[in-house]
């Protein structure tokens, strides 16, 4: 079936009230540090522009998860 096929006419619109009370929770919150990294290293990831700070946690993110196997 088609998407044009689809009749949503009987689904009530969503406030944004809604969408406030019902954002996606994260699994931990982040904590906020100071660290120390080499300026290549950070300027590598701040040429990839916005989110370079999410791009290192997920890098460390992906080392922890590799280490964390080899030890169990």
């Amino acid at each position: 079936m088609p998407d044009e096929a689809i009749d949503y006419s009987d689904i009530p619109a969503l406030s944004p009230a809604f969408w406030a009370a019902h954002r996606p929770a994260r699994a931990e919150p982040k904590a906020q540090v100071t660290l120390r990294i080499d300026r290549d290293v950070l300027d590598y990831f701040k040429d990839g522009g916005a989110g370079y700070q999410t791009r290192i946690n997920d890098v460390l993110r992906s080392f922890v998860a590799a280490h964390t196997s080899d030890r169990r």
